[in-house]
């Protein structure tokens, strides 16, 4: 038996011989850190025996596989501590997940004391130190185990597996679990865990099953990375836009309005207002946009010419019934029919081509229940929604002129760090999702392919992520609990035009069909709101912020200079405020911190005589005084520029100065 390993070395044995034992053999040291082995490419459990000739990779967890195998490792220990505590807790399914593992239940509901009980006797099964045992048994031999043990979630997942398989479980101390593996030798060298939190969770993930019990915890092998990894979780909790942009009144919800229906709250509305001007604007002005503005719904009849009636009708909110109304609205998940007429309505030449048609669309989409989150995941949004209309000749370079524009509002947004590029290709094994013939389809994925090459931008490749009419680049971003979202998307589209009729007439008077890009620049302002509050914890660049310059006078004696100061700074295009409450002024300053302002001004007595204002900055902390006029000249300019300023001071809570 033979075994070549990762550095090139290799080893070799008279015998079949253990993976844990080869471990050993190469260094106790190995095998006493070892969580998993690659063998020939699969993960495998170290009690798996070789023989025969092998590529061979052992595996700590310091490897993705190795974290996987210990995390899944403790989710059974999760499993088995729950059933010791509450034996009438039926065990779902309990998968390692990035950064640690969930187990779901079906029984009653866990506080934060059961779960720190729970903990206490997950500790308890580690110290016994059981061995996992893996063994097999045919189909039926394992439905009547689960039904033995009274397991109806693990005897519905046998029985959706083939009538041949053999099932493998694993087993330690008492507790026995269908498992496919890997997983570590034993419970030992379990160190430092801890049960994050409880939620529902449907089972199979389809809310018209019931809900059960989902645990979530994480695993570490020093106790240091654990501590680090919850100071992780507690900043990401501060982050959350869910929770962040509630506390700034940014967004709210309401049951009585409906899920995925936020109220975007004045504080938000600013934001998004800027957000809106400084697109239309950029598109308008310096990237040949013309603006239009369409309705809000359409007859089905438009859908159904576009494909989207057959392609994305759950998707949609329709408006009657086919059967007994004599029409049928839906509410617009997209723009892109509306603007097609735009473009018929006036015979176009080639020498009109491109038309670029921006639009501020609020869009439609009956997301299921499950899936909505926040800003993130909702039922209306609005979106800087556009689509070209080129010659063919042109579709390559306005296709790079539409990522050069996405690259642009990502960069002033100091965002561009955060994303990910990918082409969203069809699925040939799932031909009837899509509209046109496989050559049309490999011809653009082609095209796409080399302009980002072109552009040395790295992507990645997903197949069945297309619109049903073409493919897309996709420009994709995590939020802070690792959950990714399409942020931006610009798609190559051959074939609608033909099903919409829409040509031009070409050089020769001959009728041509034009080619379509369907692009944001921005993409959602709902989304990208949660973005902004996530990437900065609320901390916003001036230019977007909602209140700029929050002016804090230090008695009443000086009301009437603060709002003298704040009509300057209102007349430049600043977004100010005075403070005129008869609070002290420490009391003003830690509050204006508190609701994240950039910048207040101070003013007192010497302030008002000389027109100065006393500064002081989330940047650089107190500034000490300075002119009005400097103040102003500084702050138009940082908002012009939309400048990302870096915070230079921790500024702790102050009592202020005297003017």
């Amino acid at each position: 038996m033979k075994v070549l390993l990762k550095d090139g070395s290799s080893k070799e044995y008279a015998e079949p011989m253990a993976i844990i034992d080869i471990a050993k053999d190469i260094s106790e040291g190995l095998a006493r850190v070892a969580c998993v082995a690659e063998l020939d490419g699969e993960a495998v459990d170290l009690r798996t025996v070789v023989d025969g000739e092998h590529e061979l990779n052992i595996l700590t967890f310091d490897s993705e596989e190795g974290k996987a195998a210990y995390r899944h490792t403790a989710s059974h220990v999760l499993a088995q501590a729950i059933k010791r505590l509450y034996p009438e807790a039926k065990c779902a399914i309990g998968p390692s997940i990035a950064d640690g593992f969930y187990y779901d239940f079906d029984m009653e509901s866990l506080d934060r004391e059961a779960l720190d009980k729970i903990e206490k006797e997950m500790k308890k099964i580690v110290k016994e130190g059981a061995e996992l045992e893996r063994f097999t048994l045919p189909r039926q031999e394992a439905i009547e185990l689960m039904k033995k043990r009274e397991e109806p979630y693990k005897v519905e997942l046998i029985e959706d597996l083939p009538e041949d398989a053999q099932i493998s479980f694993y087993q330690q101390g008492e507790y026995i679990d269908l498992c496919a593996g890997p997983h570590l030798m034993s419970t030992k060298p379990l160190k430092a865990m801890k049960l994050i939190s409880s939620s529902g969770a449907y089972w199979r993930g389809n809310e018209k099953n019931k809900m059960l019990t989902r645990v979530y915890g994480t695993a570490f092998t020093k106790k240091a990375d654990l501590d680090a990894h919850m100071e992780h979780l507690a900043d990401i909790k501060k982050r959350d836009h869910n929770k962040l942009g509630r506390e700034m009144e940014l967004f709210t919800t309401v049951d009585v309005i409906g899920q995925g229906l936020p109220l975007i709250m004045p504080n938000g509305a600013k934001m998004i207002m800027k957000l809106q001007r400084w697109i239309e604007d950029l598109e308008d002005k310096e990237w040949g946009y013309i603006r239009t503005k369409t309705p809000l719904m359409a007859k089905s009849d438009l859908y159904k010419i576009s494909g989207h009636w057959d392609h994305y009708t759950d998707g949609m909110f329709v408006l009657g019934d086919e059967e007994k109304d004599k029409e049928v609205f839906a509410l617009r998940p997209m723009t892109c029919p509306f603007q097609y007429y735009v473009f018929k309505a006036g015979q176009k030449s080639y020498r009109d081509l491109p038309c670029r048609y921006g639009e501020t669309s609020t869009l439609f989409r009956n997301e299921e229940s499950g899936e909505m989150h926040g800003l993130t995941r909702v039922r209306q949004f609005t979106i800087s929604e556009g689509h070209l209309v080129v010659r063919p000749d042109q579709m390559v370079e306005e296709f790079k002129g539409c990522i050069a524009l996405a690259q642009y509002c990502l960069q002033t947004l100091g965002l561009e760090e955060d994303v990910t590029y990918h082409l969203s290709k069809w699925d040939p094994e799932n031909k009837e999702k899509y509209i046109g013939e496989a050559e049309v389809w490999e011809e653009t994925e082609q095209h796409i392919r080399n302009i980002l090459m072109e552009l040395n931008i790295p992507f990645t490749e997903d197949v069945g992520e297309a619109a049903f009419y073409g493919p897309k680049v996709d420009i994709n971003a995590k939020n802070v609990y690792g959950k990714e979202d399409t942020m931006i998307t610009v798609q190559w589209d051959a074939l609608l035009a033909e099903q919409f009729d829409m040509y031009y007439i070409d050089e020769n008077g001959e009728k041509v069909r034009p080619y379509i890009i369907h692009r944001t620049s921005l993409g959602c302002y709902e989304r990208t709101l949660a973005w902004l509050i996530e990437k900065y914890a609320g901390l916003f660049p001036t230019w977007l912020c909602p209140e700029q310059v929050r002016v804090l006078p230090i008695s009443e004696k000086y009301s009437e200079y603060a709002e003298q100061v704040k009509v300057e700074l209102s007349k430049n295009g600043v977004d100010a405020t005075v403070d005129n409450r008869s609070e002290k002024i420490g009391f003003k300053i830690r509050e204006a911190r508190l609701k994240k302002i950039p910048y207040m001004l101070i003013v007192g007595q010497k302030e008002q005589e000389e027109n100065l204002v006393s500064l002081r900055s989330r940047y650089k902390g107190d500034e000490g005084q300075v002119a009005l006029s400097d103040f102003i000249q500084d702050i138009v300019e940082e908002i012009r520029t939309k400048e990302i300023r870096k915070i230079e001071v921790e500024e702790q809570p102050s009592g202020g100065k005297k003017g």
